[in-house]
């Protein structure tokens, strides 16, 4: 049995494929294992999806103009970008968690910045609005605009991930 067992090896499952397939299709099945395991990633985060009416009832007016319409709150205005208190933020839609208070700095921009999110929660995207190309950041549940990455943020990661105190909550530790 278990000399069965040892036949069933990577290399020889990989072996078996090439054999079977010429490597062009190896190369094509690889190449689209790579580019979908950043979806597969984020799978695990069950999406929700709800008409604006409902969105309008259950958010301010300047909530929902940044989180659904893309909007931008004017510098040093938020509620967050001064804060100081332990804890985690949280999408002001669907309540999931976003940023810890741990990994926020002072950018000196006027909007709370961090320079990392958890886990799998944020996703990005290209924003082409105004004539430039910037990288946009929105929750992965709900798809609420949160903000802009850019990169000169500091150690660790080199990211500040610029966002709007509008598209936040905040549950002190």
């Amino acid at each position: 049995m278990i000399s069965a067992l040892k036949k069933f090896t990577a290399k020889n499952i990989f072996f078996t494929i090439c054999v079977s397939f010429n490597m062009k299709k190896i190369f094509v099945i690889f190449s689209i294992l790579i580019w979908a395991l950043p979806s597969i990633a984020q799978s695990d985060i069950q999406k929700i999806s709800k008409s604006d009416k409902v969105w309008k009832e259950k958010l301010t007016e300047e909530q929902y103009r940044v989180t659904r319409e893309h909007g931008t709150e004017r510098a040093f205005t938020g509620q967050f970008w001064d804060n100081k208190s332990d804890g985690v933020y949280t999408c002001i839609c669907c309540d999931l968690e976003l940023f810890d208070a741990k990994t926020k700095f002072k950018s000196g921009t006027g909007w709370p910045s961090y320079y990392t999110y958890i886990d799998n929660h944020v996703e990005k995207s290209t924003d082409t609005s105004f004539g430039m190309m910037r990288d946009e950041v929105h929750c992965a549940r709900c798809n609420a605009h949160l903000g802009h990455v850019f990169e000169d943020g500091p150690k660790p990661s080199g990211l500040r991930y610029c966002i709007n105190s509008a598209s936040l909550d905040f549950k002190q530790r």
